[in-house]
């Protein structure tokens, strides 16, 4: 009979369940209440978004909400 290898990542001796400290899902986001605006970009300014957003698997509309969030959010406070 070969000897097993014990996996040096695993926890090793009596183990313990711990309680469950994480908020439930609908908990971790709370949602902001949002508006809806049209507003006029430069051509070359989409398709930059819309380039890196393919590159990055995501959406190019929510990179630029994701900006001007950012953006507001650090300029708030002055």
């Amino acid at each position: 009979m070969k000897k097993i290898k014990s996996d040096q990542d695993m926890p090793e001796g009596e183990l313990t369940r711990v309680k469950d400290f994480l908020p439930p899902p609908d908990q971790l986001v709370m949602p902001e209440p949002t508006v809806k605006v049209t507003i006029a970009l430069k051509k070359s300014s989409v398709e930059f978004f819309k380039k890196q957003a393919k590159k990055h698997h995501a959406k190019y509309q929510k990179m630029i909400r994701e900006l001007l969030d950012h953006y507001a959010s650090i300029h708030k406070a002055a």
